[in-house]
């Protein structure tokens, strides 16, 4: 089974916005077709798709919705075959680091100085474990061909 085409909308080129998350969403088709799918994922792709080139004439409908399908489908794909875009660790790392690390460690500064101003030089030490971390994960992500040549902005 075959992921089907997104149809072409030349009237959104005149919103730059919208044409840009347009692009990534079919570059993100056009990497996932270079990807061997399960039948199941592609049929859920598949519906996506076709939900998406029901939507006439609302360009913000068709943003909300190429931001909430895009977003379905990378999910789909890392549940399923653990395949992520390009710095997905890092970027989900770095909130973790400054939450599970950062605060913690701000808190024992605070603490330890008696002035609880210090709770902000550990958001920073956080921030840089998390980056580290999330890089190794994605370098390891990308040796072992698992991810995507594509880096999801929005």
């Amino acid at each position: 089974m075959e992921i089907t085409e997104l149809h072409k909308r030349p009237t959104i080129e005149n919103n730059a916005r919208l044409y840009r998350k347009y692009l990534q969403f079919e570059k993100l088709l056009n990497e996932l077709k270079m990807k061997e799918l399960t039948t199941e994922i592609v049929r859920s792709i598949n519906e996506d798709i076709k939900q998406l080139n029901a939507i006439t004439n609302s360009e913000k409908e068709l943003g909300k919705q190429l931001r909430k399908r895009q977003t379905r489908i990378l999910r789909i794909i890392e549940k399923e075959l653990k395949l992520v875009t390009k710095n997905h660790y890092r970027n989900t790392w770095l909130a973790i680091g400054m939450s599970a690390f950062g605060i913690p460690l701000g808190v024992a500064f605070g603490a330890s100085f008696g002035n609880m101003a210090f709770i902000g030089i550990g958001l920073p030490i956080g921030m840089t474990i998390g980056i580290a971390v999330g890089t190794a994960m994605d370098k390891k992500a990308s040796e072992s061909g698992k991810q995507l040549e594509l880096e999801i902005k929005y």
